[in-house]
């Protein structure tokens, strides 16, 4: 039997270097260095942003094996966070996870602190959700098309309230007279939940709602749903028809969350995160909160989520510019 060679200085150096690979490995592959990861929402806590990302937080911290915090930055229609995250330093972080407002901010402002072509790599959509044309429980309307018919006999006398100019349902009302070739009269409220007790106490008779927030309130025909935005219905409102189905062709308005890096982000880094928000979407209690919002997960990856931001951002600057739609 052969003797084993002696432990020389060069061998315990080697073996040390062999135990040592993987946890340096480990190391190596950790975004920023294994600091914890900002997830900054431009919007406050309670909403659905702040939802999605306290939702994805501790799973996209597993699949990471990097603690993620969630940041509330709200303000000035979700600008104040995104230029937070569009200057801060391009290693993965500090994320945006942002709403729809994203895709119209570049239109509905003459000047950003941030270039909104450049600043930014999507990583992924998280979900989207549609909205839910709703109406006052006694108002006369019982379908769009109802709605359609009253509208061009009485033009600008149907009224529908929004959370805001250049809201989500500021728009969704704007495209609807689009396609619809109709003129209704906008109503802006300082929020959803104002506009919507207006709407269910008969002040205003039409509302594009938040299927989440809405949903509640037509269980309990506080609230009667008409069509909801979406190409196709929504499982939360099965018997609900989509306003294409209801002779709106074309018409598509969908409420959704990407998050975003920093443009300067490596590439093998973005892939990383990019792959970490799909493990996490993927959770099947992620899957289960997100339908009983009336949403559905996106499933494309990196480039699908940039096309579908592209696609959102046209859609919205024709609109904004069409209607000559502001902030004030």
């Amino acid at each position: 039997m052969t003797a084993p060679a002696p432990w020389t200085r060069r061998r315990l150096l080697a073996a040390s270097a062999l135990l040592a690979a993987p946890a340096l490995s480990r190391a190596a592959g950790a975004i920023a260095g294994g600091k914890p990861i900002s997830l900054v929402v431009s919007y406050p806590p309670g909403g659905g942003a702040d939802v999605m990302a306290r939702l994805i937080a501790p799973r996209l911290a597993q699949a990471l094996g990097q603690a993620v915090v969630v940041e509330n930055k709200p303000g000035a229609s979700g600008t104040i966070a995104a230029t937070q995250v569009a200057r801060a330093t391009p290693d993965g972080s500090m994320l945006l996870l942002d709403a729809s407002n994203y895709a119209v901010n570049p239109a509905l402002f003459d000047k950003l602190p941030y270039d909104p072509a450049s600043a930014f790599a999507p990583l992924a959509v998280l979900a989207t959700f549609p909205n839910v044309l709703v109406c006052t429980p006694g108002f006369e309307a019982q379908s769009v098309a109802d709605v359609l018919r009253l509208a061009r006999a009485r033009p600008n006398s149907l009224s529908y309230a929004s959370s805001g100019n250049g809201s989500a349902q500021h728009l969704a009302g704007a495209l609807f007279e689009q396609l619809a070739k109709v003129d209704l009269t906008h109503v802006p409220y300082r929020g959803g939940g104002p506009a919507m007790t207006d709407v269910m106490g008969g002040q205003v008779p039409l509302f594009f709602a938040n299927v989440a927030s809405a949903l509640g309130h037509i269980q309990s025909r506080r609230l009667r749903p008409l069509a909801v935005t979406s190409k196709l219905r929504t499982r939360a409102l099965p018997e609900v028809p989509t306003l294409e189905e209801s002779g709106l062709k074309g018409y598509e308005v969908l409420e959704w969350n990407p998050v975003l890096a920093p443009a300067a982000t490596p590439a093998p880094v973005r892939a990383k995160l990019a792959a970490a928000l799909r493990s996490a979407m993927a959770d099947p209690e992620v899957l289960a909160r997100v339908r009983s919002l009336g949403g559905e997960v996106f499933t494309g990856d990196e480039k699908a989520a940039a096309a579908f931001l592209r696609q959102q951002q046209a859609l919205w600057t024709q609109v904004v510019r069409e209607h000559r739609i502001t902030r004030e």
